[in-house]
């Protein structure tokens, strides 16, 4: 396995390197350049891979992929979509997906479940980062961190969306789909360096061009190496990644392919605090300082690909295909202090984990327009599926035997001993088989559109099916207790009604579906699943767009089961709920000349409102703010030609931390400031590009959020200084 690692390493250079040959190459001196902002050209047309046209400057777009029903125009659609490009990433020195999406008010980053990754609450439903899609295909992006130099588009669908993406581990209440980037009309070479305090060091590029005689051909490759201390203590963080995309246009045929390498490394950052056996939410810690230990690390490595390709068949129809596969290795030691005291006495934890995963993802269908009478037909017909191979292994270290350390007063301790306890956690050196996943479904949807598109109603159908095997992780035989099977339909239906092109009135109702939890050892049931999880939504709004400006208003409600041990039965089953409400509202574009806007605001009830006997019913979720809001906004300096003046407030009212509401994180509101200046050298050949930002300017110290189980809380992160100098050639 490590030569064939080292081998798919070496081609993807050798690639790399060809590719960035090619575009140095295009670069003569000879011949007088001009500096623009690509943006895609052309006629836009829904449906396909090709993206919705950037807004204005280009940081946002009004639309985004659906799924398997490809790229929508925002107005068009009964759903709520929008997507960041990739210049928002380079003007906001954006580091990873979590970092883009905090421009976002139906968005709340969170950390993983005592780990380093990215998870997302998505209208108040947890999102974890593992179950984003790339090109519309899930399983194929690296695992927890992924970096956002390597995407084009990030583009956030809120809502359940089984209809267009099957089923999930998570996404109840939106999903987060990742665009490639792929090679633009005029031949680019982009170096960077970048510094972020306290000590990161990063360099990066991004070279493309196209080939043939009409310019059929594209490649196009980016490098990172960034690593370095973070604002936090004993915090050390390391990126390294290659992403190579290649692609086709010709006049009935498109395809393109896309891989990339991605290794992720920490080391003693901090994990969250276990909260789980204290009645209290203790004081804030002072930010910069690390209460985690040292010798905790991670190593996330990642190789990935996929293959897209289209057929027009005519000028009505066509056939589309994706495949896409993954193999990440994770390997850490994980310590969070587990807290036993308000004078923040606590105990440090030790899990040791070795854990392989390889997935395979596809889809396959056909799309296309008819006219009965008045009313003209879109449709599509599809397949998708997803196999995953889970290879687990763990050690882990006895409580007992857990150091006492101070969330406070910091101070090194030795790591204790972690064993497989007994046997449970397999064998760490060469991990066997722990699970199987195959998910799969058949999409059915037509979009009927009367009177010069001005009332389009959308109807559609998922028939999915969920396949889970578990393993022992001794001896590899099948658990036949923790194998599920189980399918389903799902309907979709909305309505989009434009009285004026600038106006879309619209309503929907979706569905979305999720593999069943497991029965704990305390339940009569143990062992069993639950059964697929089948939450519903309904939603109205209006979405706007009049040239230069944007936005849109929505208003929601999800309705999500949730498992619950009955205290009389001992039975564990899909017997409780939890309802979310909420109020939605962005708006985007350039009110006036040189000021653009992006912000949005969200107000949310997740209530419980079906629990176990009645306890804690009519309580708040967990990690659950009622409000939150962003608003983003840049300034053309006039009197400098090229200076901008950058500014975001973040805000997030309170939140609780357990199920009887007796725990509460306090609101916070964090402030970001930057300048960014861009200047044309040699003649207007070239243009070089520096930004220079603070992160939480004010340092604010605040608990940023709660995991959905209420043992975990995550610390906000210190002020951080961030400067980068780009060179476009």
């Amino acid at each position: 396995m490590n030569n064939t690692r080292k081998l798919n390493k070496t081609l993807l250079a050798l690639a790399i390197g060809a590719v960035t040959h090619s575009a140095w190459a295009a670069v003569d001196p000879k011949e007088e350049t001009i500096v623009v902002q690509a943006a895609p050209t052309g006629e836009f047309k829904p449906g396909g891979d090709q993206l919705v046209p950037a807004f204005l400057d280009g940081q946002v777009a009004n639309g985004g992929r659906l799924g398997m029903l490809g790229q929508q125009n925002a107005m068009d659609v009964p759903f709520n979509i929008i997507s960041y490009t990739s210049k928002l990433v380079e003007d906001q020195q954006a580091r990873t997906i979590g970092d883009v999406v905090s421009n976002d008010a139906g968005v709340q980053p969170l950390q993983g479940y005592g780990n380093y990754a990215e998870s997302f609450r998505i209208r108040g439903l947890k999102f974890d980062g593992d179950d984003m899609t790339f090109g519309g295909l899930s399983g194929v992006l690296p695992r927890q961190v992924v970096d956002a130099q390597m995407v084009d588009r990030i583009e956030i669908f809120k809502g359940a969306n089984a209809l267009m993406n099957g089923a999930a581990s998570s996404g109840v209440g939106g999903m987060i789909n990742l665009e490639p980037k792929h090679a633009g009309d005029i031949p680019q070479v982009k170096l960077g360096m970048d510094y972020t305090s306290d000590a990161q060091i990063g360099t990066t590029l991004d070279a493309g061009r196209r080939f043939g005689d009409s310019d059929q051909f594209g490649a196009r490759v980016n490098l990172v190496h960034r690593e370095g201390d973070s604002p936090v203590d004993n915090d050390r963080r390391r990126t390294t990644l290659a992403s190579l995309g290649l692609d086709y246009k010709g006049d009935s045929f498109r395809t393109s392919v896309d891989m990339g390498y991605q290794k992720k490394t920490f080391h003693g950052g901090t994990t969250g605090l276990n909260i789980s056996v204290v009645d209290f939410v203790p004081s804030l810690p002072k930010n910069d300082r690390s209460y985690s230990q040292k010798w905790a690390w991670s190593d996330i490595e990642n190789e990935f690909g996929m293959w897209r390709s289209e057929y027009d068949i005519n000028d009505s129809w066509t056939a589309y295909t994706g495949l896409g596969a993954q193999h990440a290795h994770e390997q850490g030691l994980y310590s969070a202090p587990r807290l036993l005291d308000a004078d923040g006495t606590a105990k440090a934890s030790r899990l040791d984990t070795n854990r392989i995963i390889d997935s395979v993802s596809g889809m396959a269908g056909i799309r296309g327009q008819f006219d009965t009478g008045f009313v003209s037909h879109s449709v599509n017909l599809g397949y998708s599926a997803q196999t995953k191979t889970d290879k687990t292994a763990w050690k882990m270290s006895a409580l007992a035997d857990n150091p006492i350390v101070n969330i406070y007063h910091p101070y090194a301790v030795n790591p204790p001993v972690s064993t497989d306890s007994g046997g449970k956690g397999g064998n760490y050196t060469d991990p066997r088989i722990s699970g199987r996943t195959r998910l799969q479904g058949w999409l059915l949807s037509d979009t009927l559109s009367v009177l010069d598109d001005t009332l389009l109603f959308t109807v559609g159908a998922r028939h999915q099916k969920v396949v889970i095997r578990g393993y022992d992780k001794i001896t590899g035989q099948e658990n036949a207790a923790d194998g599920f099977d189980g399918s389903r339909w799902m309907p979709t239906y909305g309505v989009v009604y434009k009285p004026w092109k600038e106006l879309s009135f619209y309503a929907n109702h979706t569905e979305a579906l999720q593999p069943g939890k497991t029965a704990p050892n305390t339940a009569s049931n143990y062992g069993q699943s639950t059964g697929i999880v089948h939450s519903k939504q309904n939603e109205v709004g209006v979405k706007a767009d009049f040239g230069r400006i944007g936005g849109s208003l929505s208003l929601f409600e999800i309705k999500m089961p949730t498992p619950t041990l009955d205290s009389v039965t001992q039975h564990y089953g899909l017997d409780a709920e939890q309802r979310n409400r909420g109020v939605e509202l962005s708006v985007f574009g350039e009110p006036m000349l040189g000021l653009r806007l992006n912000g949005g605001a969200t107000w949310l009830q997740a209530e419980l409102t079906k629990t176990n006997g009645g306890v804690n019913q009519g309580n708040d979720a967990i990690g659950v703010p009622n409000f939150y809001a962003v608003l983003g906004a840049e300034y053309d300096i006039k009197p400098v030609e090229g200076l901008t003046a950058i500014a975001r407030v973040n805000h997030s009212g309170s939140q609780y931390a357990n199920l009887a509401n007796t725990k509460k994180l306090d609101s916070y509101t964090t402030l970001d400031l930057g300048v960014r200046y861009r200047v044309a050298l040699n003649n207007n050949q070239n243009q070089m590009t520096v930004r220079a930002g603070v992160e939480n300017v004010t340092d604010e110290n605040y608990w940023a959020g709660a995991d959905d189980s209420g043992t975990y809380i995550y610390q906000g992160e210190p002020r951080t200084f961030k400067v980068s100098v780009g060179y476009e050639f």
